[in-house]
């Protein structure tokens, strides 16, 4: 699979992990955990297939109205996921980046994060954003507010340069497993013109065989950005909204 081929950008709602682990008769955290395993797999896949950016939707700023129980399982297996995974990130050449409202977590847990930042900011095989504590809406209203706190006029071009995902491209594809289909306010800005690919896979059984499916899936897709498909035959090529971010 060449590089020119495959998206550059790649975007997943991970949806499926409690249900995985009810139909085995476990706890939901079980199933997160297993959903680690699987973004340990589909990193190492990504990263091989030349895709330079992973988006992942790890913890929704709604995901708190989950039973306390399960919620604080989900922090525990970040904190653990920090100190377990971020060396072996590092070493294959993965930038991490957190993306999310901090100010509702542990001084612990945004220690944590900061530092795995720091700790993989000088590479650049593959850049993993990992939204947690994230809501589309919260961006675009976080964005629109640090402007308006500096006196900058809000426009697409600036809104897009203060998003919270500014250091990344827009997602070529978005991707859901779980069998759901709808964005459950996951970049909502930045997937206005991103290919959307729905699986009735659950995340803990998302394999490399089924990224190979979505990327053969968005390798049939016309991407347009508005034009035609006579304008595309004639040479015009199509180009993203936004800013283009490298």
């Amino acid at each position: 699979m060449t590089a020119q081929r495959v998206p550059r950008h790649v975007a997943i709602v991970m949806d499926g992990n409690g249900r995985w682990a009810t139909r085995r008769f476990l706890p939901r955290v079980a199933g997160h955990r297993q959903g680690v395993e699987s973004l340990r797999r589909c990193v190492r896949a990504c990263s091989d297939r030349g895709i330079e950016v992973l988006t992942v939707f790890a913890f929704s700023s709604e995901n708190w109205n989950r039973p306390k129980d399960e919620v604080s399982g989900l922090m525990d297996l970040l904190l653990l996921v920090l100190q377990r995974e971020v060396p072996r990130l590092a070493a294959d050449g993965v930038q991490l980046h957190f993306v999310g409202d901090r100010t509702a977590l542990s001084a612990r847990l945004v220690s944590g994060l900061s530092k795995a930042e720091a700790d993989t900011a000088q590479n650049t095989r593959l850049v993993l954003n990992i939204c947690f504590n994230y809501g589309g809406r919260w961006d675009i209203a976080q964005a629109a507010a640090q402007l308006a706190r500096h006196g900058h006029p809000i426009t697409e071009e600036s809104l897009g340069r203060a998003m919270a995902l500014a250091h990344s491209p827009d997602p070529d594809l978005v991707i859901r497993t779980g069998g759901e289909q709808r964005f459950s306010n996951f970049l909502l800005w930045q997937s206005a013109y991103s290919e959307l690919y729905f699986t009735d896979c659950l995340w803990p059984e998302f394999d490399e065989a089924a990224l190979d499916l979505a990327i053969e899936a968005f390798r049939g897709r016309e991407r347009r950005f508005g034009k035609t498909s006579e304008q595309l035959v004639a040479g015009h090529q199509p180009q993203p909204l936004q800013s283009q971010v490298a």
